[in-house]
């Protein structure tokens, strides 16, 4: 099982110098992905921890792109219905290229009313709108000549696809990973529901007579060793190829310890 960490692009730690030092050390200790998060316009009264703050994350992953060599870059979870379809697969495309193909492309629907409110786009549409997105995304990796409002056009760079991480729970978000998605990447849940989906997503991969898809998944690991260990044994039994642990690290230092106990914990077993 693959280990990624989860770099705080929001608040206080999302300063330049305290991000690079995360990522830097992240890669330097081996861990697998660095991994943002996506918002792009918070309320004023749902600013707590973040102060409204939030570093684009596609542009993020641009710039740590070029100070890391090795270390995988990942969205957890990119809201597709906030963004048009061609600019973003352009973007995309770009970072794959530049990062020599190290992205991990979560993606989502969304949740934040506010949000939708601001960019002027109808919350009941997301789940329509994220799937023409992951068509039109699907589309532009498989050639280089691509069509788009009956225009054609060439999708240059066009480097490998990077892997579709599906995010959300439910049956739209399962089946939105059987015809879109390499892997789910859920949030935090019980073990118990999150069984039971991964039963499921295997049933609709056999009925859709494709391989079941990877698993991710997110868990605040750590700061409590034999909490974490009965987490990890879960994940495990579930099948995950990869965790990602997140945490409300203060400062640089304090993300520099966090990483250090989740090394011991990766070296566990």
């Amino acid at each position: 099982m693959e280990f990624g960490v989860a770099i705080r692009n929001m608040g206080p730690q999302s300063d330049p110098d305290t991000i690079l030092r995360c990522v830097q050390a992240a890669e330097e200790r081996g861990f697998e992905s660095a991994w943002v998060v996506d918002h792009i316009a918070i309320p004023p009264d749902d600013a707590e921890g973040s102060n409204g703050r939030y570093l684009d994350p596609l542009t993020t992953l641009a710039w740590l792109a070029g100070a890391t060599s090795r270390i995988k870059l990942g969205c957890s979870v990119l809201i597709l219905p906030y963004r048009p379809p061609l600019p973003t697969a352009k973007v995309v495309a770009t970072l794959q290229e530049l990062s020599g193909n190290r992205l991990l492309l979560g993606v989502g629907v969304g949740w934040m009313t506010a949000e939708f409110k601001a960019l002027g786009v109808p919350r009941g549409e997301r789940g329509r709108r994220t799937d023409e997105t992951l068509d039109f995304l699907h589309r532009c990796f498989a050639a280089d000549e691509v069509e788009a409002h009956g225009q054609r056009f060439l999708f240059r760079p066009r480097p490998a696809r990077p892997p579709i991480l599906i995010g959300g729970k439910g049956p739209h978000a399962l089946a939105r990973v059987i015809r879109f998605g390499d892997a789910w990447l859920p949030m935090p849940a019980p073990l118990e529901e999150l069984q039971a989906d991964c039963a499921r997503l295997a049933e609709l991969a056999s009925e859709a007579g494709r391989a079941p898809p990877g698993l991710t998944l997110l868990g605040r690991l750590g700061t409590d060793s034999a909490g974490d260990g009965r987490v990890l044994e879960g994940y495990r039994a579930l099948g995950a190829q990869r965790v990602i642990a997140a945490t409300r690290y203060a400062d640089a230092d304090a993300c520099m310890r966090w990483l250090d106990a989740l090394v011991a914990l990766r070296e566990q077993g």
